[in-house]
């Protein structure tokens, strides 16, 4: 058994005119031709579908029954159709984006938003990971875009600078410290610090490690956090003292101040990161806004 397309709009046109004459001119058919295409439907449906004599149409009751599925199938047909090139257009679709905390306390959350201000059917679902746990993510084609701060040995990639963050310090309300508007890495001598854990923090520790060398200082690691709320919160209950990202003061809890880090010329890079292949309509229209959010 096989029906068209043609067919099914065919008979949903009678059956909406109940007049073989009035169906035909508005599928711009001659009549015999119509008549033609709903014997056809009704051969490989096997049963009459329309009742005919000289001057009505009706439907029987085969017809009534088809005609409700036909008209659920052609209704489906064109929605189907109508995604498909949305979705070539880059008008739906869906992304998927990986973050650390630095890129959800910086600037993700206003690149995502004004993204979709602009494409609200494209669905972005969102995976938090430390930089090497994104890079093999990326590699192994559970993300489109990874935002993070290293990308290891990888070769077949594509980045695109996102951000560049100044260092600051976290100090718990009461601290000695907090009474300076800026803190130089020498004021943090002898100070107990509360880090990211190296698993998860390695490019970022690796950069403290280097101001404190340039320093000829050693930190006094106490604590080690697993994310930054973890390390917000030792910080306001005293456990220690802290270095973040300057977009710390965007997540702001209490017990806890930010000064920033002066003479350290160091900055964190953020960056946006996807294989390097032909992208899909969605990820074409993220990237260009990527582009123009930077530029902006």
């Amino acid at each position: 058994m096989r029906i068209e397309n043609r067919q099914l709009r065919a008979f949903v046109m009678v059956a909406d005119k109940l007049h073989f004459g009035q169906a035909a001119a508005a599928l711009s058919l001659t009549q015999p031709a119509l008549s033609r295409t709903i014997q056809q439907l009704e051969d490989a449906v096997g049963v009459a579908l329309l009742m005919r004599s000289n001057r009505n149409v009706a439907l029987t009751e085969a017809g009534s029954v088809f005609l409700k599925r036909a008209r659920r199938l052609l209704e489906d047909l064109d929605d189907a159709v109508d995604e498909a090139r949305r979705a070539g257009s880059g008008e739906i679709g869906r992304l998927r984006l990986g973050y650390t905390d630095f890129a959800i306390m910086g600037p993700l959350p206003e690149i995502i938003e004004r993204f979709r201000q602009g494409f609200p059917e494209i669905n972005i679902e969102l995976f938090y990971g430390p930089s090497h746990v994104q890079m093999q993510s990326l590699n192994d084609d559970k993300l489109d875009f990874a935002f993070l701060s290293e990308t290891g040995d990888a070769t077949d990639i594509q980045c695109l600078e996102v951000q560049q963050e100044s260092f600051v310090v976290l100090l718990y309300e009461g601290h000695p410290l907090a009474s300076k508007a800026r803190l130089g890495v020498e004021d943090l001598q002898g100070e107990r610090l509360v880090l990211g854990a190296e698993k998860n923090w390695g490019p970022f520790r690796r950069d403290l490690d280097a101001i404190f060398q340039e320093c000829g200082m050693r930190p006094n690691i106490v604590q080690e956090g697993f994310n930054s709320e973890s390390i917000f919160g030792l910080v306001a209950s005293g456990t220690g003292v802290s270095i973040h990202l300057e977009c710390a003061g965007n997540y702001m809890r209490k017990g806890v101040v930010i000064r920033p880090l002066a003479n350290v010329d160091r900055r964190y890079l953020l960056k946006a990161v996807w294989r390097n292949r032909p992208l899909t309509p969605a990820q074409q229209r993220f990237y260009d806004h990527l582009r123009k959010w930077v530029s902006s």
